[in-house]
């Protein structure tokens, strides 16, 4: 284990409590986290209370791993914990400067004809129009300052995020998660996930190809403090296409508008899509229920801290499914 690398213990839990039984439920999980060059799990535990009647695993049309469970027996409630260990290692930083000019990339990315598994075909799909993200002129309009003639491509978008963190507050109760951006772009309030939408309409409205990341990221207690279990929540950021070149492969490059950084070893990856919608943590459809929204919790603890937080689970204490 080398110096540049941090390891975290992770415990993301969901529960409902429905007013009502729910005698039918289909539900869709994206709580395993991809493996990257820089991130390695070493063990998974997922606990499903009442058991799934039953569960297949695979990977979705982004290549995140998903889990898909069905419930055929009536139930009052559903807890599902999901518990992790992982590894992430410092990437190195990109260098911003020696990026292509920003108009370069749109134009090659505009409508051609590319063969199916080229990089730049599979970026495509992330330049339009999404369930959560529209393609509006405004956005273009707002964006416009940070990308002059010629701008190298990450300078641009670095610029396009510091806009975004000092022009916009961090507000809870601002949005909902069908908040339309061009709202959010006019109250200029919001969540991690309104600004991570509203960074990625306005790329996708210049022509450049980005998509929303879904993970976890470690919030530091006060000075003084202890780590409080469940006080963390899942986070939301953006990458960005930088095509390859006789030089240099092509490669996306993160950035969290959130914090106004690119993302490291604080940053645990979930899922990439289009939008929210396609790596919700848990999404599905329950015939009866209602009641209040589901009560969410999550603990990230790096393991070089003295100790668990008192009363974090120990991975794998009583999982119905683990995996390594």
């Amino acid at each position: 284990m080398t110096a540049a690398t941090v390891r975290y213990h992770v415990l993301h839990e969901t529960r409902y409590a429905y007013a009502s039984p729910v005698s039918l439920s289909r539900q869709q999980l994206h709580l395993s986290p991809r493996v990257l060059a820089w991130q390695q799990i070493e063990l998974q535990c997922v606990e499903i209370l009442p058991a799934p009647s039953w569960r297949r695993d695979g990977v979705d049309a982004f290549g995140n791993p998903v889990s898909w469970v069905a419930f055929d027996q009536a139930h009052a409630s559903l807890c599902i914990r999901s518990a992790l260990t992982l590894a992430l290692q410092t990437r190195p930083m990109p260098d911003l400067v020696a990026s292509p000019a920003w108009e370069s990339v749109r134009d090659r990315l505009a409508y051609r004809g590319l063969p199916p598994g080229d990089e730049d075909l599979e970026a495509c799909q992330f330049l339009f129009e999404s369930p959560h993200v529209r393609v509006k002129h405004e956005l273009a309009a707002f964006a416009a300052p940070c990308f002059p003639p010629g701008r190298p491509l990450l300078q641009a978008v670095t610029a396009l995020m510091e806009q975004i963190f000092s022009e916009f507050v961090f507000d809870p109760q601002a949005t909902t998660v069908s908040t339309p951006i061009l709202e959010v772009l006019e109250k200029k309030r919001g969540v991690c996930q309104d600004f991570a939408h509203l960074m990625i309409g306005c790329l996708r409205a210049l022509g450049l190809a980005a998509r929303y990341v879904s993970g976890y990221l470690l919030t530091r207690p006060p000075p003084g403090r202890p780590r409080l279990i469940g006080a963390d929540a899942s986070h939301a950021w953006v990458a960005v296409y930088v095509p390859g070149s006789d030089r240099l492969p092509a490669t996306w490059v993160e950035f969290d508008p959130t914090n106004n950084l690119l993302p490291d070893t604080e940053h645990i990856t979930l899922a990439f899509g289009r939008d929210f919608s396609d790596v919700s943590p848990l999404r599905g459809v329950v015939l009866g229920g209602g009641g209040p929204a589901p009560e969410v919790a999550v603990t990230v603890v790096p393991l070089d801290e003295e100790g668990l937080p008192p009363g974090l689970p120990q991975l794998g204490e009583g999982a119905a499914a683990c995996g390594g």
